[in-house]
């Protein structure tokens, strides 16, 4: 299924070139979401004829954006070769948390090449989060060596963030405001940088390569050290919003009489449904993705029992108003979130199943988000690799 979930515009231009730039980007999108295709697929999924996808096939080759390989043995019919997506062509990612800094390395297709999480004691600044992305990638040195072509940074942002110039209106778990932050990144690495929301991202990663591939309506939920955050998948496009702001599901009341919340309300989601009291269930003072998943496969005490079990019932209550918001096909919950629903899923489907109205509730499907602890840095390629996909050129 091809969808257009983060776009570049295309190079201006008329005629056969334009033609040719716009049948290149196509191919590319293709292998790049799909994975290895042969040229017979290539074929029945553009709708261009054999020659047309043989010359394609061999321009992305040589440009250094694709390659191909003799088809698998024992297929039958006439052999086709296997194209796919350079995966050495890459991406540097970039997710500032209240905990630490992770940079990775992505390739083309979502390949996770390399992740380095540096943890912080305090949430980083964004000089800090610059600092701390160059010594990374210093460190990393033989890996970006290793790539035929970085395409850009993307930066995975636990806030407010505008896309069309990397500045950050509000990140409040950072205690970011109003502060730019593609610039002085793009300046430090001497590369093109592209900034937005990290739970949009991830919707947009899930809904690309991971549990929501199938779906045309999803509502995804990201649960962090920063809060909890969402995205919204509508006929195969992002829900935006007016201002590009839409998807802050973390702030949907669930409990009127819970704790205060940093917007300014009582019992938001993200401050009834939190990671830093599961960590205190578990007596962790911090935890990654996978540190998290792996205390939570350990036998659990009462106490924790009755962390996750209060915690689910109020993830119920916001899923239940989404599902009758925006009656989604599914629902993706990443980070904590998948933690949570993976420690009782019964207890969340159930309750979700039980309050929905018109039986909306029984139809969705809950689901856990694929891509686990790679969920941002896959996200956050996207808006590198955009520019490409949309204009394939030569290095």
């Amino acid at each position: 299924m091809e969808r257009s979930i983060i776009s570049a515009s295309a190079p201006a231009g008329r005629g056969t070139d334009n033609l040719r730039s716009a049948n290149l980007s196509r191919i590319l999108t293709l292998l790049h979401r799909s994975g290895p295709l042969s040229r017979a697929d290539l074929t029945r999924l553009t709708g261009f004829n054999r020659s047309t996808v043989g010359a394609l096939a061999t321009d992305l080759a040589a440009m250094g954006l694709a390659y191909e390989t003799d088809p698998p043995a024992g297929r039958v019919g006439r052999p086709s070769p296997l194209v796919h997506p350079n995966e050495r062509v890459a991406a540097v990612v970039v997710h500032p948390d209240v905990d630490a800094v992770t940079v990775g390395l992505v390739g083309l297709g979502g390949r996770v090449h390399r992740r380095v999480r540096h943890d912080t004691v305090s949430p980083p600044s964004v000089d800090e989060t610059v600092s701390i992305t160059r010594a990374v990638l210093a460190g990393m040195a033989p890996d970006l060596a290793a790539m035929d072509r970085i395409a850009g940074v993307g930066v995975a942002v636990p806030g407010l963030t505008r896309t069309s110039d990397g500045q950050v209106l509000l990140a409040p778990h950072l205690g970011w405001r109003n502060e730019p932050l593609a610039a002085p990144l793009a300046q430090a690495l001497a590369l093109p940088v592209f900034a937005g929301n990290d739970a949009t991202l991830g919707s947009v990663a899930e809904t690309l390569f991971g549990a929501a591939v199938d779906t045309e309506n999803t509502v995804y939920l990201n649960g962090s050290a920063s809060g909890i955050g969402g995205g919204i998948i509508v006929a195969g496009t992002p829900l935006r919003g007016a201002d590009g702001y839409a998807g802050e599901l973390g702030h949907t009341q669930v409990n009127s009489a819970g704790a205060s919340c940093h917007c300014g309300r009582r019992g938001c989601l993200e401050t009834e449904v939190n990671l830093a009291r599961l960590l205190d269930a578990l007596n962790l003072d911090r935890a990654d993705q996978d540190t998290l998943d792996a205390a939570m496969a350990e036998p659990r005490n009462d106490s924790v029992n009755a962390e996750v079990d209060r915690q689910l019932d109020q993830l119920a209550v916001a899923l239940t108003n989404f599902v009758n918001i925006f009656n989604p096909d599914a629902i993706v919950l990443g980070g904590f979130l998948g933690t949570l629903f993976a420690a009782n899923p019964e207890r969340l489907t159930g309750a979700v199943a039980a309050e929905a109205v018109a039986g909306l509730g029984e139809r969705v499907q809950l689901r856990r988000a694929a891509l686990r602890s790679e969920l941002l840095l896959v996200g956050a390629a996207e808006l590198a690799f955009a520019p490409v996909l949309a204009a394939p050129h030569p290095a």
